[in-house]
């Protein structure tokens, strides 16, 4: 039992490996998200469109809420869970949580 639930606790998100230091700023927060709506959109990150909404990607509540918590684990700061409800595109709430920057952190 005790294997199983080390193989399951290793395939999910908030078991993520230790890389090395990266500092915060809004390169790499924009950078991050770009990354993560590419995956989610199933395109490359090249097409997503910083500026455009996240409605209009099709994102609906629990994705927004789940990409919200990504990022605040990306970060290791506590972020609203609307976030992405209360700010439209990538480019808004990189600005936000720019503000409230640690400068380096671990991964």
């Amino acid at each position: 039992m005790s294997n199983f639930i080390s193989n399951l606790l290793s395939t999910l998100s908030f078991s993520e490996k230790k890389q090395a230091a990266v500092e915060l700023n809004e390169d790499s927060i924009k950078h991050w998200l770009v990354q993560k709506m590419g995956a989610l959109l199933k395109i490359d990150p090249s097409q997503v469109d910083t500026a455009r909404s996240f409605e209009s990607y099709g994102l609906d509540s629990l994705v927004a809420v789940k990409v919200a918590g990504d990022l605040e684990k990306f970060m290791e700061q506590r972020l609203s869970p609307a976030l992405l409800f209360e700010y439209s595109s990538i480019d808004d709430p990189v600005s936000y949580t720019h503000l409230t920057l640690p400068t380096n952190r671990e991964v």
